[in-house]
């Protein structure tokens, strides 16, 4: 899987390396469906199964059209649908941030945190990425614990396992606090 993932950043950023370069982008095809390029560079590297360039010859602008002419990148996901939070269109992130008491006199402090939605659609905590203050963490983790369910993931019709990052800063709008620095000469 490392290898994969590997193959694919490095196709991605090639690609990206030659559309900035000269002012040009592939057609990203994702699941069969054209995506913007921020589109899929949203997409966590875990989810991807496998990755097709596609050169920019006749038989490719002919199915793809004239956007092919700079390449297409066909990328497959290990699922057909993503899971999909469940509560009146906010997203996980928007929802934790506004179940979470945190009151606009407090520091900022900040929560990254990678979780797994399972086949049965519970969300569970995977790994801590970044975490500035324990009383946010630990306000964060409850409102996850207590956020309901998730549509999961499908593939071919079978729910499948799916990863996310979710990212809290509170009070919102307000600036994390620099980092101080000490340097010893």
């Amino acid at each position: 899987m490392t290898a994969l993932v590997k193959k694919i950043s490095i196709a991605l950023l090639c690609c990206a390396a030659v559309s900035v370069a000269v002012a040009q982008q592939p057609v990203y095809i994702v699941n069969g469906q054209p995506l913007d390029e921020a589109r899929v560079a949203a997409i966590p590297p875990a989810d991807i199964e496998c990755v097709e360039n596609l050169p920019a010859d006749e038989e490719t602008i002919a199915r793809y059209g004239e956007g092919a002419s700079n390449g297409v990148i066909i990328i497959s996901l290990k699922y057909d649908t993503p899971a999909r939070f469940s509560v009146d269109s906010l997203s996980l992130g928007d929802y934790v941030a506004r179940h979470v008491r945190w009151d606009a006199d407090e520091p900022a402090a900040r929560v990254v945190l990678r979780y797994v939605v399972g086949t049965d659609g519970r969300a569970v905590v995977e790994t801590e990425l970044e975490s500035t203050d324990n009383r946010l963490k630990r306000r964060v983790l409850k409102a996850l614990a207590e956020a309901p369910g998730w549509s999961p993931a499908m593939k071919n019709g079978v729910p499948v396992e799916s990863r996310g990052v979710l990212r809290i800063q509170l009070p919102e709008g307000k600036p994390m606090p620099r980092m101080r620095e000490l340097v010893i000469r």
